[in-house]
């Protein structure tokens, strides 16, 4: 399936509904440093980065595009084409790293 795939969904979110695409599957990832740890390690809550897919006409802080972090537990999935997909409310996102955030004269820091 191409990258591009997820542009042309046929699907249109609703008030302040965010479809994003995770990263990484679930399972298996690697550390910093190399090392395989399996899905059934135990871990503490880690938020995942996900980029968003879709947006509905209320959602007012990010765009198609953006990387989002977002609580994995919280999430409902939906499968469209054959992708997986999580859908949730903008609220639910807790930081937004984009682009077009970068900017030279500005004192703050950004994801």
């Amino acid at each position: 399936m191409s990258e591009n795939t997820h542009d042309k969904l046929p699907i249109r979110m609703l008030h302040d509904r965010v479809l994003v695409r995770t990263d990484s599957p679930e399972g298996e990832r690697r550390s910093g440093g190399g090392i395989l740890i399996p899905a059934t390690a135990a871990v503490g809550r880690r938020l995942a980065w996900a980029e968003v897919v879709a947006v509905g006409q209320n959602v007012r802080t990010v765009e198609i595009g953006d990387r989002v972090l977002y609580d994995p537990e919280d999430r409902a999935e939906v499968e469209v084409r054959g992708v997986a997909y999580v859908l949730m409310r903008e609220r639910d996102l807790h930081a937004v790293a984009a682009d077009r955030f970068q900017s030279t004269d500005s004192t703050g820091l950004y994801l």
